[in-house]
């Protein structure tokens, strides 16, 4: 369930949150965007709650989906136009996918592919299709267990395929019969398959944050469980992992907590083969990193957050530009006394600048995924705020927002 704090804004950052202690740290000096513009607040039931990330087309629209309201108060699917118009593409209802919780893909004709929480034939969650009429087709139904459970966001590859992770299922001897996940593919004709199943141990457990694919086929994500199981209790700290075509599985970085980091929540590749995320925890004073992990091997950190006015807790990955400034948010942390989040961009030097410090007033607040357009522009949204005669006890019902630097 979704937490309805300013920390909200996925399911993933709520569980997270159980292994956190936030500390309150003295406000440091910040920069403040621009511009920023609310394109959309959310006002709940018919209109959406809780919005998971959008992507963007040519004309600079926006998609994306809410986690819950809508008529059949299961989530919704969405576009926004440049000038904030809304409109529904899709209300979404148990059997068909429910309760959708990750960003979308879209494809050459427009049609939109993405997952849901729950719902689908077993209620296991589903891979779903969109087409540019607002007719939904679920691709796959997940059954629980062994097949897997939770689909994250998935990408799609130029002759069709599917691929994703499953944040449970899989092993049920892992997590008390849950299961710690898998990586999956879906063929365009609807077959699915299993590539890597995970034990929980030094391989990782509990992926999310979506997957990167290479030109050779080998897919790259994170865990923000399992690798050094002395790490947090033996839950394990998380890593950064590689299963090839064949399903053989490379763990390229283990977190070990501390400056280290702990808790991975994205990850970005970049065009000579190195990965860049955030951590929700651990870093310098234990309230998230930015990190580079080389393609050689050797992680680097780039920015620990403080915890104050700079942000606290990454709930999402990070997004590069063409210059390699990196852009992202958090869930927590910011100028104020609300602490409901930051987005900010780290020059090539490390240098953090915070574009907006979110206040659960009419701009959002727990800030999640960012993407930027060809100008450089950052769009998103916000897990709360906005109106905030939505929601429960005035906490807002989500934003997506745009920020012109």
């Amino acid at each position: 369930m979704r937490s309805n704090t300013c920390l909200s804004g996925s399911r993933r950052a709520t569980r997270i949150d159980f292994f956190l202690t936030l500390t309150v740290c003295l406000l440091l000096g910040t920069v403040q965007a621009q511009t920023f513009t609310v394109l959309r607040a959310f006002k709940g039931t018919p209109d959406g709650r809780g919005p998971n990330g959008v992507i963007l087309d040519s004309s600079g629209s926006s998609y994306g989906t809410t986690y819950s309201a809508g008529v059949r108060y299961k989530g919704i699917a969405f576009k926004i136009s440049p000038e904030g118009k809304e409109t529904i593409l899709y209300n979404f209802l148990a059997g068909h996918g429910a309760n959708p919780d990750s960003t979308l893909v879209q494809d050459a004709n427009g049609a939109l592919y993405g997952t849901t929480q729950r719902g689908g034939a077993y209620n296991g969650g589903a891979v779903f299709r969109l087409d540019d009429k607002g007719r939904e087709t679920v691709l796959y139904s997940f059954v629980g267990g062994a097949d897997g459970a939770w689909p994250n966001v998935v990408i799609r590859s130029a002759d069709g395929t599917i691929y994703g992770t499953t944040e449970n299922g899989g092993n049920t001897g892992c997590e008390f019969n849950w299961g710690c996940g898998t990586v999956f593919k879906l063929s365009p004709a609807g077959k699915k398959t299993t590539l890597y199943t995970f034990s929980g141990g030094t391989d990782g457990a509990y992926p999310g944050g979506g997957l990167v694919q290479d030109s050779a086929g080998n897919l790259y994500g994170v865990t923000w469980g399992g690798g050094d199981v002395n790490c947090n209790n033996g839950y394990g700290c998380g890593t950064v992992f590689e299963v090839d075509t064949a399903g053989t599985e490379t763990v390229l970085h283990t977190f070990i907590g501390g400056n280290d980091g702990t808790w991975p929540v994205g990850l970005t590749r970049d065009k000579e083969g190195n990965f860049y995320g955030a951590t929700s925890g651990g870093g310098t004073f234990n309230n998230g990193t930015v990190f580079k992990l080389h393609a050689s091997g050797q992680e680097t950190v780039l920015y620990s957050f403080t915890g104050g006015a700079d942000g606290s807790q990454p709930g999402a990955g990070v997004v590069l530009d063409a210059s390699g400034n990196i852009y992202g948010s958090t869930l927590s942390g910011g100028a104020g006394s609300c602490y409901c989040g930051v987005a900010f961009v780290l020059d090539t030097s490390g240098k953090e600048t915070v574009l907006h410090s979110f206040t659960r007033g009419g701009d959002g607040a727990g800030p999640g995924a960012v993407v930027l357009d060809a100008a450089r522009n950052i769009y998103g949204t916000a897990g709360g705020g906005g109106d905030l005669s939505c929601g429960y006890n005035g906490q807002g019902c989500g934003t997506v927002f745009k920020i012109t630097r």
